[in-house]
């Protein structure tokens, strides 16, 4: 892997290709994204590149005359990064991650990532932690079948059998059940990138992709072979 970019997701919206043919796109703000650390096979045993995107105020802690502490930013970055960032020559980041890159060693410190590193025709897996659904019956969290709806019937939208009573007497573990739906990370492989702005450093992708608005998304050059 070569090229990855951290993004934002903006929305979808439609567009025309050179053939006149309108195409779903999901719109993405990609970066700038800057280097903070180089890890390499001597210090760390392997080569790898860390980016930070999306700017973040301190965490600042102020002292009056009697000592009380007064914290300001109670959410911003804490010390240990505030100084991570500070060797780097970058401001404070929200997000940080790590892409192991075959050319790891062309990167530098503060070095600007952007989405002009993709172009039109490249395809990319994208990556992110999908919409929560909350609590969640069978039917719509597995795809399970309904019972019937009319002549009295008291079983509409119930979960079916779980199994025999005598044997096995319990219930097998990965049977599908209500439960918590959503908020878990999902790839979607393959996709392909229709247009690069690298003015406003935005990417369109075809398609659509995992997360609500404004989720942080991963954008990697796919891994899937090429048919």
């Amino acid at each position: 892997m070569n090229k990855a970019i951290l993004a934002t997701k903006v929305g979808m919206t439609q567009i025309f290709n050179e053939d006149g043919v309108l195409v779903p796109v999901t719109v993405l703000q990609a970066g700038p994204c800057v280097v903070t650390q180089v890890k390499t096979k001597e210090n760390d045993g392997y080569e790898a590149v860390q980016v930070a995107f999306v700017d973040k105020k301190d965490k600042i802690i102020n002292k009056d005359a009697k000592g009380n502490k007064e914290v300001i930013h109670r959410h911003g970055v804490n010390k240990a990064l505030q100084g991570h960032f500070k060797k780097a020559g970058v401001s404070s980041k929200r997000y940080i991650r790590e892409f192991k890159f075959e050319n790891a060693a062309e990167y530098a410190l503060a070095q600007e990532i952007k989405a002009d590193i993709f172009a039109a025709g490249d395809k990319v897996d994208a990556t992110a932690i999908s919409k929560g659904k909350g609590f969640q019956g069978a039917i719509k969290r597995h795809g399970q079948h309904r019972g019937p709806m009319t002549h009295g019937s008291k079983f509409h939208r119930h979960q079916g059998s779980n199994g025999a009573c005598s044997s096995p007497s319990r219930v097998f573990k990965g049977k599908g059940m209500p439960g918590h739906m959503g908020s878990v990370k999902v790839t979607v492989q393959n996709l392909e990138v229709v247009r690069v702005d690298a003015e406003k450093n935005l990417l369109l992708v075809k398609g659509a992709v995992p997360g609500p608005k404004k989720a942080l998304v991963t954008i990697k050059e796919t891994t899937r072979a090429q048919a």
